[in-house]
């Protein structure tokens, strides 16, 4: 998958898993498209554990309907640990 690819992935991800998440997230359209881009990550490891039963360190999520959900539950995932860890140090 192409850079593009990734980052309208990243926005849509990311933008969607904002949307679901309960409270305020900070971070403009940079942090938006980061958060998602870590989310199919996070995403494609899961799909990948669910599916083959090993962890391997790969985007599995393609620029699908099944790819974008994977990568909305990754980016939850990922706000979910962002904003535990961040609660603690403030």
């Amino acid at each position: 998958m192409n850079i593009i690819a990734w980052v309208v992935l990243g926005l849509l991800a990311g933008a969607i898993a904002k949307a679901i998440y309960p409270g305020y997230q900070g971070g403009g359209i940079l942090a938006t498209i980061v958060l998602g881009i870590v989310g199919a990550f996070i995403g494609g490891i899961l799909g990948v554990f669910l599916t083959t039963g090993k962890i391997i360190l790969t985007a599995h999520a393609g620029f699908s309907l099944p790819g974008l959900a994977l990568a909305v539950l990754g980016a939850l995932i990922a706000i979910f640990i962002w904003y535990s860890f961040a609660r603690r140090t403030v």
